[in-house]
């Protein structure tokens, strides 16, 4: 099976890829160690879609993940790389039965999925497991966690004909359960080839126990840059969120607790450049492959040394830099294991306020369920709307609508313009998303 690297904007595999693909292309059951940002999804994705029969109309390889946002961005990774096979995303948080009946009429090859779902597909018979010959657990130390194990060992004994595991972490750990199978796993550490070095850690001083003018002070200081924002609890999140928003800065929020559709949409906003900041719980930490994301901000510490790792992967991805901000109350102080080598960043006496994104979101009623594509928007919107191409980011095309990142300028006269038109035949909703 071929695959297109030029889709994805690369134009050469890295040392742990290359590595990795030339392991699994041998039939090998594989652990690989790499740190968070280095490529891991693509360096099991290449030498699985290779062997891939898209002439079998079998399911042929499953990916678990932890998370809704990482099987829906491993499916999406997936497509882009070889759109002759069918690929599926199953997670929970959307209706059952409608998935059900896609996974029953798409018939795909190879599924992206989270533990529960995945189990409740494979005991109802919506995926057949008996041509399953390859199995990749992404995030493992996560996904095989107690609060797991139950879902993934009742998974891996429905799948009797394994000939390949490839397993994946950004944090080294043995702890392998025996009910996964195969002891004989061809290990690649590529952990100590970190380069910490393209990320700037730096400590802000709250004088208040209360953080929140702090954080705000920081994200003013810090402009129209990418940042992510790491709170403890799933009610920190929405107040954090609710107090920045009500102090003019565009945050979106995310955390387990909140509908799929309101989780992808904080999501597509922060990736398309729509809002500048994402506020999150831990959820955020793994997992999600956001690109250019300039700063990584604990406004509550870190649990553990695993989880600072993780939280900081989110920024310095592949080969570019960025900077983490540990924000301290007066009785706090940082981490050991970061050392004693941390920058203070003393924030200015007058900060400037806050800036509005760029851009923002364009939510359509339609999408690929209604045969909509990216082109298909860009084609609506320049003749239709009446502007041009270049005033139109990043476009997230999802089974039953899209959101389009345009211009903030010429978003509420391109909004007048299109209302109810048509796209490719079809009477549709657009609105803009949080604008």
């Amino acid at each position: 099976m071929n695959y297109e690297l030029s889709k994805l904007g690369i134009t050469a595999l890295n040392a742990m890829q290359q590595d990795m693909v030339q392991t699994a292309r041998k039939g090998a059951s594989v652990v690989l160690l790499s740190p968070t940002g280095s490529g891991k999804t693509l360096a099991y994705l290449l030498p699985l879609l290779e062997k891939l029969d898209a002439k079998n109309d079998d399911l042929q390889a499953l990916v678990i993940v932890p998370s809704r946002e990482l099987a829906i961005q491993t499916a999406d990774v997936a497509r882009r790389l070889c759109s002759e096979l069918r690929i599926a995303a199953c997670y929970g948080g959307r209706p059952t039965m409608e998935e059900h009946q896609q996974m029953r009429g798409l018939r795909p090859h190879l599924v992206a999925a989270t533990p529960g779902r995945l189990l409740d597909h494979l005991q109802k018979g919506n995926l057949l497991p008996h041509s399953v010959s390859t199995l990749v657990i992404d995030e493992f130390d996560k996904s095989l966690e107690l609060g797991f194990r139950e879902q993934m060992q009742g998974i891996i004994t429905l799948l009797p004909h394994l000939q390949q595991r490839i397993l994946l972490s950004a944090t080294d750990t043995d702890d392998i359960p025996a009910f996964v199978g195969s002891k004989d796993y061809v290990r690649l550490n590529f952990l100590d080839e970190a380069d910490d070095d393209r990320i700037s850690l730096l400590v802000v001083k709250s004088p208040e126990k209360d953080k929140l003018q702090t954080l705000y002070r920081l994200l003013c200081t810090l402009g129209t840059q990418k940042s992510l924002v790491f709170v403890g609890y799933r009610e920190s999140v929405e107040r954090v969120g609710n107090y920045l928003e009500g102090q003019g800065i565009m945050a979106d929020i995310f955390h387990g607790g909140m509908e799929q559709r309101d989780r992808e949409r904080a999501i597509y906003r922060f990736m398309n450049g729509s809002s500048n900041v994402l506020v999150s719980t831990d959820l955020a930490s793994r997992g999600l492959d956001i690109t250019a994301v300039d700063n990584i901000i604990h406004y509550h510490l870190p649990s553990s040394e695993e989880a600072c790792t993780h939280r900081n992967g989110r920024t310095a991805r592949w080969d570019m830099n960025g900077s983490a901000y540990f924000i301290l109350g007066p009785e706090e102080s940082l981490p050991e294991y970061l050392g004693e080598e941390v920058e203070a960043f003393p924030l200015p006496t007058k900060v400037p306020k806050p800036e509005k994104p760029l851009w923002v979101t364009l939510y359509i009623g339609k999408g690929k369920k209604d045969k909509i594509s990216r082109g298909d928007i860009v084609g609506f919107l320049t003749k239709q709307g009446g502007i041009e191409s270049h005033q139109i980011g990043r476009i997230d095309v999802l089974p039953h609508w899209s959101y389009v990142a345009v211009e903030r300028a010429i978003s509420r006269d391109l909004l007048s313009r299109i209302k109810g038109l048509k796209i490719k035949g079809q009477k549709t909703i657009y609105a803009l998303a949080g604008s």
